[in-house]
């Protein structure tokens, strides 16, 4: 199966803050990402708005209404301000496709670890239930755990993102194939269990197109830092290829 890229646009945003001139543009990168052959776009709105803004929320929806055979990946903490970004764009009649849960806290400086089974079950399960009948694709954020999956399947997901930060520190090391066969037993069981596979964080040019052979069933990546990191060097165009020439291999 072929993997999807879908570029977070998170590091844009941050950058645009730090002045008052609205550049460089969120709508501008999505475009020139989805020009270049990106499947889709990814946003994580935290409830400071330190980097993606309410705003930029609803423009990339308008954005993405011309771009029918795009996905649109809203991710977060539900508890939070995640649910009422994507209420509002249901309520105006945009796309969005999947939303991502993040168990994240409001001032944590990026997401470190996944959803915690049977602990956070009860409370996931009407959050889960409240994106699906907005029709939602729900993927919850999951570390590489192969005896999590069946339960994060009973509680109503449709996929989950593996937390891929512990593979990205272990690359070039001689921890790497442990952890890449850590990550393939889990995927193999959230498929087993019924459950899509998207996996995000730290994956890059020198180690995505090894994780993608070793780890069954990836459909999606999400990928903001790196990716934009090598679009201040290379471009968009070039940028967007080339991860998607290391999905390709």
């Amino acid at each position: 199966m072929q993997t999807h890229l879908s570029v977070n646009l998170n590091k844009v945003a941050l950058v645009r803050n730090t002045r008052h001139l609205g550049i460089p543009s969120v709508t501008r990168a999505a475009t020139l990402c989805l020009l270049a052959g990106a499947a889709g776009i990814t946003v994580h709105p935290r409830p400071d708005a330190r980097h993606i803004r309410a705003q930029d929320v609803l423009d990339l929806a308008e954005l993405l209404k011309a771009w029918p055979d795009r996905e649109y990946n809203i991710e977060g903490n539900p508890f939070h301000n995640l649910m009422d970004c994507v209420r509002d764009l249901r309520q105006r009649g945009l796309p969005v496709h999947q939303v991502t849960f993040v168990p994240d806290s409001e001032g944590q400086f990026t997401s470190d670890h996944g959803w915690t089974f049977p602990q956070d079950a009860a409370r996931l399960k009407p959050l889960i239930d409240d994106a699906h009948a907005l029709g939602l694709r729900v993927s919850l954020f999951m570390d590489a755990d192969p005896a999590a999956m069946a339960a994060a399947k009973a509680v109503g997901a449709d996929r989950i993102e593996l937390y891929t930060e512990p593979y990205a520190a272990a690359w070039d090391t001689q921890d790497q194939e442990a952890q890449l066969a850590r990550f393939a037993a889990a995927a193999q069981a959230a498929l087993n269990a019924g459950l899509g596979v998207n996996a995000g964080h730290d994956l890059n040019r020198d180690n995505l197109a090894a994780f993608v052979r070793a780890v069954p069933g990836v459909a999606e990546v999400s990928i903001g830092h790196a990716l934009i990191s090598d679009a201040l060097e290379l471009g968009y165009d070039a940028t967007i290829k080339a991860y998607l020439d290391c999905l390709a291999t």
